[in-house]
């Protein structure tokens, strides 16, 4: 079933303008200097940080590697240790130039509201927090004029999806630029795949298999003194609210070349899902293990599956069939059923994706471009999430129910004396989603 808003929405053509945008396209364009948190022409682009772990500490890097004269003026993060210790690991990497790095002790902000003075020092936010923040630092970055790189996932809700897309309207109304770190799109190998895509090299494409298998990531322990709410924003992997589950945290990367490569967004999604290996309650409420049918409008049909689970197969990569040959990104090859190659890319001596988001978000900057990622950022958050409903429910979830969905996890006005939206039972445990009776709509 499609809305009449859907299928506005939603063809081919109006996809594939978004995706090169999103792929690194820049539209020429020339702005008036009001248009532009960044006045072309000025000496140095001063950068934010807003979210201090291992991920917002590389983007910075990545953001101070650029060729433009880059500089980091401010940092936040809801706990001052990570600040810290990120400030550390940056000013350790540049050593050589320390003109890079000018945060003093009166620009480091801690705290559930830190990121807001962070960004109203800056021309230039990278929002890293645990993705269930997201939608408010990005809401506030621009209605304040800013430009964005943010990490991925953009929401791990519906309505943070939605607030999201509102923002991202009102960014390209600003001329703003905005990457998510969905890097596959700045990738020489995927780019050069889509390329021979668009030029209809296999066809159409009816079916595929997407993959993130692998052991799992870090655990946090629970520290003596901690309240709950310390406890899981530390923790933050295993907390819906927070996450959004693994399907979305990590999976979005093979979710959304789907999307990319196939040129549309999902009508329905089901599936099953559960807890195999991860049963302590340091693991919170996710699940360790995905496995969702996509249903595209054209008819494409996309199997995901997504696993942590230790001693396992590991597979991080994404395979399609088309009307003409077969895709396999694990070696960048492209083949026609009969065999013959059509496309196949050596990419060890290919540019670090992670760096060229940052080159081209500079550049487009610096040159009055504008590169909206947003919009497919929120719809391919909205693809993941939508197949967590299918594996929490076990039933089959429409894009419209999804889009739709109510359904808040992120609480509002979260001070320290806050409880949390979840709470362990008595012996620690958290209430883990049950197919068949778990609501998600």
């Amino acid at each position: 079933m499609k809305s009449k808003n859907r299928d506005s929405a939603f063809t081919r053509r109006a996809f594939c303008k978004t995706s090169a945008l999103a792929g690194g396209g820049l539209l020429a364009a020339t702005l008036p200097v009001s248009a532009s948190a960044y006045v072309q022409g000025s000496d140095t682009i001063k950068v934010a940080l807003v979210g201090c772990g291992g991920r917002g500490t590389g983007a910075a890097i990545q953001a101070l590697s650029t060729e433009f004269p880059v500089q980091l003026v401010s940092m936040a993060d809801a706990f001052q240790d990570r600040l810290d210790s990120s400030l550390n690991s940056i000013n350790e990497e540049f050593q050589s130039d320390k003109n890079k790095i000018s945060v003093n002790e009166q620009n480091k902000f801690a705290g559930f509201e830190a990121y807001k003075a962070a960004i109203d020092l800056a021309d230039v936010v990278i929002l890293a927090t645990p993705p269930g923040f997201r939608p408010d630092h990005f809401e506030y970055a621009i209605n304040a004029g800013k430009h964005v790189f943010m990490e991925k996932p953009v929401a791990t809700d519906a309505p943070g999806v939605r607030k999201v897309l509102k923002a991202a309207q009102m960014a390209k109304e600003k001329k703003l630029n905005v990457v998510v770190g969905l890097q596959r799109h700045y990738q020489t190998s995927y780019n050069l795949v889509y390329d021979k895509l668009q030029e209809g090299a296999m066809g159409r494409i009816t079916s595929g298999q997407v993959y993130w298998n692998s052991a799992g990531v870090w655990v946090k322990e629970r520290q003596a003194g901690q309240s709950e709410l310390e406890y899981q924003m530390r923790n933050w992997y295993y907390y819906v609210w927070l996450c959004g589950d693994h399907i979305l945290e990590q999976h979005i990367h093979n979710i959304d070349v789907a999307n990319w490569f196939i040129g549309e967004y999902p009508a329905s999604a089901q599936g099953m899902g559960g807890r195999e290996v991860r049963k302590g309650p340091q693991y919170g409420e996710i699940f360790d293990h995905h496995f969702v049918e996509f249903v595209y409008p054209g008819g494409a049909v996309i199997a995901s599956q997504c696993r942590h689970q230790p001693n396992t197969m590991d597979r991080v990569t994404e395979v399609f069939q088309g009307t003409k040959g077969t895709i396999d990104m694990s070696s960048n090859l492209i083949t026609t059923w009969d065999g013959d190659e059509i496309l196949k890319h050596d990419d060890r001596k290919d540019p670090n994706p992670y760096q060229v988001e940052h080159n081209k978000l500079f550049a487009s900057i610096r040159d009055g471009g504008l590169i909206s990622d947003a919009e497919n950022g929120a719809y391919s958050t909205l693809t993941a999430i939508m197949g967590r409903m299918a594996t929490y429910s076990g039933q089959v979830i429409t894009w419209e129910e999804a889009l739709k969905s109510e359904m808040s996890l992120v609480p509002e006005n979260l001070t320290w004396d806050s409880e949390p939206p979840v709470m362990p039972d008595e012996n620690g445990l958290y209430e883990i989603p049950v197919p068949g009776k778990t609501k998600v709509l």
